[in-house]
């Protein structure tokens, strides 16, 4: 009975030491790795800003939009599109200070493989000058062309409160053309920008 404890004691330290091991391990990894990640995640943000609104070189958080982006979310006001919610606000200003409109990054639950997250441009006119998507995960050859251009390039000169989406293949001045074959995708990233031009009409204008 005591050889049987002592190897049962024997086996648990060793189990125990693996464990240490291997969270000491993964902790330092982390710490290597964090710094990168953060630094690759920045970089791919603002290439992203810089492509919706190609007329800014500086982007800075507008003051108190995180604030109120989360009162926002909280309050329900946007659930008429759904699953949204406002992530934050930039103000884009040129080589000389000069503000040029706003980046708006927004996202939806909605969308056929989940979450879509997406930054839009505005100018100071409140016309949408870019789309693009930071992040979604639907499938190859369908949902994923919400990424493409002939599908983003829709929303770019469009002014208005808020947009539809059309299966039409018409879309008119407030409508979208939905994507063929995935009608939810389209919906779930026009109600993200919708949630843009929301904050945009009543915070930023």
């Amino acid at each position: 009975m005591a050889a049987s404890k002592a190897g049962f004691m024997k086996d648990a330290f060793i189990l125990f030491a693996i464990t240490l091991v291997s969270g000491i391990c993964l902790g330092f990894v982390y710490e290597i790795t964090k710094g990168p990640i953060e630094q690759a995640t920045i970089a791919a943000n603002n290439a992203t800003y810089q492509a919706v609104l190609p007329a800014a070189s500086q982007f800075d958080a507008v003051e108190g939009s995180e604030e109120q982006a989360a009162v926002l979310n909280a309050s329900g006001e946007l659930s008429r599109y759904g699953n949204v919610g406002v992530e934050s606000v930039l103000e884009g200003t040129d080589a000389s200070g000069n503000p040029v409109g706003y980046v708006l990054n927004t996202y939806s639950n909605d969308s056929y493989g989940g979450l879509v997250s997406l930054s839009v441009g505005v100018d100071m006119e409140g016309t949408i000058v870019g789309v693009g998507i930071r992040e979604i995960s639907d499938t190859p050859g369908l949902g994923l062309k919400a990424q493409d251009a002939e599908y983003t390039d829709q929303f770019v000169g469009k002014n208005a409160d808020a947009l539809t989406v059309t299966k039409s293949g018409s879309a008119t001045e407030t409508e979208i053309n939905a994507i063929s074959g995935a009608t939810v995708t389209s919906e779930a990233t026009t109600n993200a920008v919708n949630a843009a031009l929301y904050y945009l009409h009543n915070y930023l204008e």
